[in-house]
């Protein structure tokens, strides 16, 4: 566990820009007494995520990290959205669901909302994209959101749930 450690703490220290005013020690202690997360943010580095601090909550004071990877997580593409997309697909499934993913990683998806705070943060997703959370209604009707940024700006996008595609996948968001 002292790896991931060394690693989030020299990606935080080279990418002082993502999270102002939040002092290393403050991070280091949450690690420590939150413990059990570090398993998480190995697994977010695993699958090619490259975690960092992009906040803190003001409330309860958790530490924010999401995925800053340039480009969605390697290990995370060719998915569907989620469980019932995936069960809707009667041929060439995909190997699972972003939101089965995430769930099993212990991660959240990012709502638009923070997946566009992050892109203020830096540029993400030029090449590739990343599925988000889809507000229910959409959902219903075998929809699906994902994201991108393009020609400088960035675009919500919609597309049926059980599709998937090499170059989309998803970034997670947790809590510490």
């Amino acid at each position: 566990m002292e790896k991931i450690v060394e690693v989030l703490r020299q990606r935080f220290g080279d990418n002082m820009q993502r999270h102002a005013g939040v002092d290393w020690a403050q991070v280091q202690a949450r690690l420590v007494a939150h413990g059990g997360k570090l398993a998480v943010l190995e697994e977010m580095e695993r699958t090619g995520g490259e975690p960092d601090v992009v906040g803190v909550d003001a409330a309860s004071g958790e530490i924010i990290f999401c995925d800053c990877a340039p480009e969605s997580p390697t290990g995370r593409r060719s998915l569907c959205f989620d469980q019932a997309a995936l069960d809707a697909r009667r041929e060439n499934k995909p190997a699972g669901s972003a939101a089965a993913m995430a769930a099993a990683m212990g991660v959240e998806l990012l709502s638009e909302e923070q997946y566009r705070y992050l892109q203020t943060l830096g540029e993400f997703d030029r090449k590739t994209s990343s599925w988000v959370l889809t507000p229910a209604a959409i959902r219903k009707l075998g929809g699906a959101l994902f994201c991108d940024r393009r020609y400088g700006q960035v675009f919500v996008y919609h597309n049926g749930a059980e599709s998937y595609y090499a170059a989309r996948g998803f970034r997670g968001l947790l809590r510490v």
